[in-house]
């Protein structure tokens, strides 16, 4: 079997993939209450009460040493093969769509603090998992000085359509990747990563680097800048409304235009172009033009003050069968196991080359 079709089934294995899994969660648990928070430029009452108790429960969430949210699809296939569209060899195959109805990923972090007063340092464990019907296809984790993962061939194989290699077929001294092929858990030194990773980041005169030296993160004074412009937007074309309270669960739908809410955010971005980073592409006045006008309506779930729930259907932005739902799910919880796993196998870094160092799985989770 050539590098490379290993590669594309386990995905590349660089530093930049570790600090995604170290920062995912709080990224997202930031994101969340970065999006929803309002300020005092609210219109009315009962948005700015709204949105204080959605900054509160986001803020609840950095209070704790434990957290996961998990992003999933809650719709049925039928669904989805509505909102894919596409006829014949473009539609979507009703194996893929089942598969995407019942998967979800998990992202999991530990500290020793709070997560809102964590360094680096204070993380005990992370983990992320991706799950479909009948199991778990892959599963990363970082745990001391190791990054950890394992891959279900045969589920990958069965959504792919078509048949993966045996480890059998695997040249004689790949003994650690065929027990990655074999589902099993393996592990890489986390030293010999960043080793790796050394030398092979560029700088930029125009902004800052990463752990690796590339330039795909924003200082802190962009950040500021990009957190006032949306606030801003949110402040103007967002309104907010409790809808009750069930079970110790109150529900917060906040409502918007969603071509004017993207047309206002970019032109308020619009200035920050050149400090944001490479890649982060600007839709064109067309793209925005087309966007659907249609009201769209995200629902917060409080659960005793604490953002337990995100939901968002996707099919209100499509021109698919009425009465199809399509929800974007994100929840919250307590963190699974996220600890080195008993029995991994460890691979010298060596020994994979370019095998796990190429290929887009891993990056594209």
């Amino acid at each position: 079997m050539p590098p490379t079709a290993a590669g594309s089934l386990i995905g590349p294995l660089r530093e930049t993939d570790i600090s995604a899994i170290r920062t995912t969660t709080l990224t997202a648990a930031g994101c969340a209450a970065l999006l929803l928070a309002t300020t005092a430029a609210c219109g009315t009452v009962e948005n700015l009460t709204a949105g204080q108790k959605i900054t509160r429960a986001a803020d609840k969430l950095g209070e704790q040493k434990s957290l996961s949210f998990e992003l999933s699809l809650e719709a049925k296939p039928d669904a989805l093969l509505d909102l894919a569209g596409g006829q014949g060899d473009e539609a979507m195959p009703p194996t893929v769509a089942k598969a995407l109805a019942g998967a979800h990923v998990t992202f999991s972090v530990r500290s020793r603090k709070p997560l809102s007063d964590s360094g680096e340092k204070d993380f005990v464990g992370m983990g992320m998992k991706l799950s479909v019907p009948g199991g778990t296809l892959a599963e990363y984790r970082l745990a001391g000085d190791f990054v950890y993962f394992r891959l279900d061939m045969q589920k990958s194989s069965e959504l792919m359509g078509f048949p993966l290699p045996s480890p059998k077929d695997l040249p004689k001294g790949e003994e650690g990747l065929a027990k990655a092929l074999e589902g099993e858990w393996v592990k890489v030194d986390v030293t010999d990563l960043k080793k790796n990773a050394s030398g092979k980041g560029s700088s930029d005169s125009t902004g800052s680097k990463d752990s690796t030296g590339s330039k795909d993160s924003l200082d802190e004074k962009t950040q500021r800048k990009v957190l006032k412009a949306l606030r801003g937007v949110i402040a103007d074309d967002v309104t907010l409304r409790s809808a009750g309270t069930e079970n110790g669960t109150e529900r917060i739908v906040a409502k918007a235009s969603f071509r004017e809410f993207l047309t206002d955010l970019f032109d308020k971005l619009g200035p920050l172009k050149d400090e944001l980073p490479p890649g982060a592409g600007f839709p064109t006045a067309k793209d925005l033009k087309d966007a659907p006008a249609k009201k769209v309506a995200v629902d917060f779930s409080l659960t005793n003050g604490t953002l337990s729930k995100i939901s968002f259907d996707l099919a209100t932005l499509a021109d698919g069968k009425k009465g199809a739902k399509v929800p974007l799910v994100v929840k919250f919880g307590k963190a699974g196991d996220v600890g080195a796993p008993s029995g991994a196998t460890e691979v010298p870094l060596g020994e994979l080359g370019g095998p796990l160092l190429s290929g887009a799985p891993m990056g594209s989770f």
